[in-house]
């Protein structure tokens, strides 16, 4: 496939009177539809005190509704053979499940009656036992892993206080003992309604077919609150390096840098993101070779970015010492690739392999019905056009190695970063 390839999947939209954007791709090749809901929610719409509230509320949705009792809700699906799941992130919390066609009509009852009817079954058992599994997974995932607490003092240190991105989404401990039913109930009713959801439906099923389900099983929900946020201005380049040093039982010292970066959806985030990647995105890397393979420096290393809509997203760099190899000469070793890169840009052979390796993968998204229609749902509710999923592979393909450069000399450079240092120590050995 060529870069500049456009992709051909059928998308049909419809809005509903009540808000709801219904978007159907046919796709007979077996008899199988994925259901998807985008609400437009993240972690960044969650007032101070109430972090975590985005994802509290994913693990809430499956604790029944009117109709439907604890637990029901993923039961009967899978007992009708579907697979189920649920996501949140800073920008969007989505639901999502691949039926037979011939239940099709039972996951749309299903999402409709939690939609309409959730604070209905929004007890205290039901809050306390979400809220108990939630704070269970931060200590799972977060709290008593190595390096698990990253995310929270990258977020920290990369935007300002008080910033929309600046918690995890996972939240806090506090703000989750905090939550009530009636905060909880109040959270639902301003986000989970129709005028702030997207539907999409990918698989065995004709567009008039999907649209007359979708009005049958959410017409009559009322639109909700007009969900607007204040403009995302972006933020500028970071400035001073501003870090933080960690002592805690981690297997190696360790590294971890991060940038302020522009918003997902423009060229200057994909021509940034190529950049990371080209930088630390597999074990032939630049990083890779010069800490790792070459230097002797590091056990591992990498860079990603994290692309986020709200005016600024996050690109992140690590390395992991080897014994006896002190952090600073991994900044150091990082920082030297930076500049390079800066100077250089990226090869021929770099930016070809980076393109190649996106339309492996965003082509292998789009090949099964589930993870297109998540792609789909995501690009009506971040950008307002599915239709990305088609032109995506031509757009990130349009990248030059002259903008990839820039982006690197524009928001990569060494003084822009901020700095979070492992150093083996005693369990609770303290932050300096």
């Amino acid at each position: 496939m060529t870069a500049n390839a456009t992709l051909g999947y059928p998308l049909v939209q419809r809005t509903l009177d009540n808000g709801l954007r219904v978007i159907v791709n046919p796709d007979h090749a077996a008899p199988v539809v994925a259901v998807n809901l985008w609400y437009d929610v993240g972690s960044r719409d969650e007032d101070p005190g109430a972090s975590g509230f985005a994802h509290l509320f994913e693990h809430l949705m499956f604790q029944g509704s009117a109709n439907v009792r604890s637990g029901e809700h993923l039961a009967a699906l899978q007992a009708a053979g579907a697979s189920v799941n649920a996501t949140t992130w800073f920008d969007r919390t989505n639901y999502f499940e691949a039926v037979p066609t011939g239940a099709l009509d039972l996951a749309l009852w299903l999402e409709s009656d939690r939609m309409a009817t959730l604070p209905v079954a929004l007890t205290q058992a039901n809050l306390d036992n979400q809220r108990d599994v939630v704070k269970e997974e931060k200590r799972q995932r977060y709290d008593n892993v190595p390096y698990g607490d990253v995310i929270e003092h990258a977020l920290a240190l990369t935007f300002p206080a008080g910033h929309p991105y600046g918690h995890p989404v996972i939240g806090s401990m506090a703000d989750l003992d905090a939550a009530t039913t009636e905060s909880a109930a109040s959270f639902f009713r301003r986000y989970y309604h129709p005028g702030n959801c997207v539907l999409t439906l990918a698989g065995d099923i004709e567009p008039d077919d999907g649209f007359t389900r979708a009005e049958r099983y959410f017409g009559a929900l009322p639109a909700g609150p007009t969900h607007r946020r204040p403009p995302a201005e972006p933020l500028p380049p970071l400035a001073g390096v501003p870090r933080v040093t960690l002592t805690q039982p981690v297997p190696q010292d360790a590294v971890y840098l991060t940038w302020r970066l522009p918003a997902r959806g423009t060229r200057a985030f994909d021509a940034s993101d190529i950049a990371l990647d080209i930088l630390g995105g597999s074990q032939t890397s630049r990083l890779y070779r010069a800490l790792v393979r070459d230097g002797g420096l590091a056990s591992g290393a990498g860079a990603s970015a994290m692309g986020l809509i709200g005016g600024t997203s996050l690109g992140l760099a690590f390395a992991r010492a080897l014994d006896g190899v002190r952090t600073g000469a991994l900044e150091d070793a990082i920082d030297a690739e930076l500049r390079r890169f800066g100077e250089e840009g990226p090869t021929a052979d770099e930016l070809e392999r980076t393109r190649v390796q996106f339309e492996r993968e965003w082509l292998s998204q789009l090949a099964r019905v589930e993870t297109r229609a998540d792609l789909i749902g995501g690009y009506a509710v971040l950008h307002g056009d599915p239709g990305l999923v088609n032109t995506r592979i031509a757009e990130f393909g349009s990248v030059t190695a002259e903008e990839v450069r820039d982006a690197a000399r524009t928001w990569l450079q060494p003084e822009q970063r901020a700095a979070i240092t492992y150093r083996r120590g005693p369990l609770g050995g303290g932050e300096e």
